[in-house]
């Protein structure tokens, strides 16, 4: 269920002018035995934005025609990113974040990049159409684009799906058994797009059974062990970007210090870390 601060239910809230995604999400939400809950409508609607942004912005990164490649095999525009030795764009100085973002959806042909990098494309591009361009160049200067090695102003929150899950999260495809021929191959981030549709750069849309059988097919000889969609659920913190935004704020928003924060143990997507609340 849904529920408003200072009316106590969302009963009262008009969703004509929204989008048809954002109402599917807002009722998926409403429908739940979870309960969801917002400090003020405007809280929920930019949650509603931005998660139908980040659908859009997987979809757009599928038609760029970007490449996927190992990040010894990465490649990135030079007039806007300078390639490191580790395989990530580092964002060359004086270059607006916001122009070099829109570059790789324009000329996607001119990159390539594993799966981790292309859910930080994707949320970065769904910042930048939710804030316009000029609070994201504020707030989302120097980049460096790198596995899952994001600015951490995203404050990505991962946790347990306890299978519920919605359009806009980032989830996790596992290959435990992967062949050692095709080490990239261990796991697929994707962004969920619908109910059984997913976002898998490299892979495409897929529902859950194809992704699983795309893993499949780089497994160990005679490997009897199947892929699997991990429960686990990766999203930004709605909230705290939603205030942030919301108070016209100029600072950047403040850095992850884990070690000051009550939160359990850590789930892992890729090669880092990240905290479950």
């Amino acid at each position: 269920m849904i529920v408003i601060a200072g009316s106590g239910s969302d009963n009262l809230v008009d969703t004509s002018a929204w989008s048809t995604l954002e109402k599917e999400i807002y009722l998926q939400k409403k429908n739940s035995t979870s309960t969801y809950a917002y400090d003020s409508y405007d809280e929920l609607r930019f949650e509603l934005t931005l998660r139908s942004n980040i659908v859009s912005a997987a979809r757009a990164l599928l038609a760029s025609k970007a490449d996927f490649a190992s990040f010894r095999k990465s490649r990135c525009n030079w007039k806007y990113w300078i390639r490191t030795e580790q395989g990530g764009f580092q964002l060359r100085p004086n270059v607006p974040t916001s122009a070099a973002i829109r570059d790789i959806f324009i000329s996607g042909g001119l990159y390539a990049f594993e799966c981790a990098t292309a859910m930080v494309i994707v949320l970065y591009k769904a910042m930048l159409d939710t804030i316009g361009e000029a609070r994201f160049n504020e707030l989302y200067s120097d980049l460096l684009l790198y596995d899952w090695n994001y600015d951490t102003d995203l404050h990505l929150i991962t946790m347990d799906t306890n299978d519920e899950s919605y359009s806009g999260d980032i989830l996790y495809f596992k290959n435990p058994d992967v062949s050692l021929d095709t080490p990239e191959w261990q796991g697929e981030n994707v962004v969920k797009l619908a109910n059984n549709l997913y976002y898998g750069h490299g892979i495409g849309n897929k529902t859950e059974q194809q992704m699983i059988s795309e893993l499949n097919d780089h497994r160990k000889p005679n490997s009897n062990q199947s892929a699997y969609l991990k429960n686990q659920v990766t999203y930004p913190d709605y909230k705290f970007l939603a205030q942030l935004f919301a108070s016209g704020a100029s600072e950047r928003p403040y850095r992850f210090q884990p070690q000051l924060l009550n939160y359990q143990t850590v789930a892992t997507i890729g090669s880092l870390n990240y905290l479950r609340v």
